[in-house]
């Protein structure tokens, strides 16, 4: 048999030891051994045996020569669920989903492999939750158990040994960061282990061809927890976020090889599980009933579809010394940012005010689409002028005062005017060459001239 060894490897240098010690000798820095596993090699190994992903000998061919089929995928019973992977589940491959706690990562797994189990064998693997636990969250769900297989484990030997038994299409594992190796002497959770761990499991699904699902934990920003290699390794890495007061959940992909990124999936927690909201527009425009200051719609682009949301802006007299600047939904360096081009190419002056801005819905804006639409909204309330409810905004502001256009502005526009929109400001760019039926344009290519239309 090989015999296994490990070494203690610096993350800032590389340098390598036998054993773990405080402090680097190559580089000096503090902390930073890591435990890796050494395989060693034996001589009574057979020459034919790999340790590959593929399980088979790599062959070179010519990239012309590569049959180009279409991915067998298969769905996952949520549309929107499927809409964020690409299409639905590819076999023998790995996918990575991390949320808060609470955010609903193991509700939404136990519904997807209940609806799967009953047309392919599903395994379940718990470290967290007792099976008890996980039974009585499904009964109180309606959901149902005959075929969905279920184990509570930590030993990645013993999954991978459980695996190879039942043969799962799918296999679930809640959450990497309390699977562990014996091979290994460090803690389950450490860099080392969730690494090593990873590796072995994903290794299993490209040579069975089964789908890999493993639950991560979120850092206190947000990010996910553990070595960064860990999303290098898999092949598709989901976030489902969601504050604790809102029954909207919405599921965003930061990495898919077997689909467009940026996708965004939205749900809505129930008392018996997450529903799928197909039209997530029409949720996050639910409006007051009496119009305003300092709210505006804004269109943005989520992955392969536009999505309408609100956008509130609140400026306030500021007692303090240094006026507050508080975002919610948007970049609060960008909003610095902002307020600096609106006082220094409009003459607007909020230096003696605190200014609040917010995405209704719990919704996250990562792109600059929403420049324009928060500034009207931060003058909107300043002004304590009210916006036409029928408006709708989108456009990047440059450090120069310019509004710049953005992608897929056509269909951002066709997106309002379904929704019973009016009125359109938009970048000049972005301006439609034919009318769009039911809805006026305004495109606008600077700061000042897009301020004042409201004057």
């Amino acid at each position: 048999m090989a015999k296994t060894k490990t070494a203690f490897v610096c993350n800032d240098c590389g340098a390598d030891y036998s054993k773990w010690q405080g402090q680097c000798s190559a580089c000096h820095a503090w902390n930073t051994l890591t435990e890796v596993r050494i395989a060693g090699t034996s001589s009574a190994a057979s020459p034919k045996s790999r340790g590959g992903f593929a399980g088979t000998t790599a062959v070179v061919q010519k990239l012309a020569d590569i049959d180009l089929i279409d991915l067998p995928r298969f769905s996952s019973g949520f549309a929107e669920l499927d809409r964020v992977l690409g299409g639905g589940f590819v076999p023998g491959s790995a996918i990575l989903i991390g949320g808060h706690p609470g955010a609903g990562k193991s509700t939404l797994l136990l519904q997807t492999l209940c609806k799967l189990a009953a047309q392919a064998p599903a395994l379940y693997v718990t470290g967290e939750e007792s099976p008890q636990q996980i039974a009585m969250r499904a009964k109180r769900l309606g959901l149902a158990t005959d075929a969905l297989q279920l184990m509570a484990e930590t030993d990645v030997n013993e999954i991978l040994a459980a695996a190879q038994k039942h043969k799962p299409k799918v296999l679930v594992v809640d959450s990497i960061q309390v699977i562990h190796s014996d091979a290994l002497t460090s803690a389950p959770g450490s860099v080392a282990q969730v690494r090593d761990c990873a590796a072995l499991l994903t290794r299993y699904a490209k040579q069975t061809g089964t789908v890999l699902i493993l639950v991560g934990h979120v850092t206190k920003d947000g990010s996910l927890a553990g070595p960064k290699v860990l999303e290098h390794m898999i092949d598709c890495s989901v976030l489902l976020e969601g504050e604790q007061d809102s029954r909207y959940r919405t599921l965003r992909g930061q990495k898919n090889r077997f689909g467009a990124v940026n996708e965004l999936g939205v749900f809505a927690m129930t008392d018996v599980g997450l529903k799928e909201v197909l039209n997530p527009s029409a949720i996050f425009l639910e409006r007051a009933e009496t119009p305003a200051p300092g709210t505006v719609v804004v269109v943005v682009w989520e992955g392969t579809r536009p999505l309408l949301v609100e956008i509130q802006a609140l400026v306030d007299a500021s007692n303090l010394g240094n006026p507050r600047r508080v975002a919610v939904g948007f970049e609060q360096n960008r909003l610095a940012m902002l307020l600096a081009v609106l006082h220094r190419h409009v003459g607007l002056h909020v230096g003696d005010q605190d200014v609040f801005a917010n995405v209704v819905g719990g919704v996250r804006i990562a792109e600059t689409s929403g420049d324009l639409s928060l500034l009207l909204a931060v003058v909107s309330s300043l002004r304590n002028k009210v916006l036409p409810k029928d408006l709708v905004v989108f456009g990047e502001v440059g450090l120069t005062g310019e509004i710049r256009p953005v992608a897929s502005g056509q269909e951002r526009i066709a997106e309002a005017a379904k929704h019973g929109f009016k009125r359109a400001i938009v970048p000049k760019g972005n301006a439609p060459r034919t009318d769009i039926p039911g809805i006026k344009i305004q495109p606008v290519s600077r700061l000042d001239e897009a301020i004042a239309l409201f004057d």
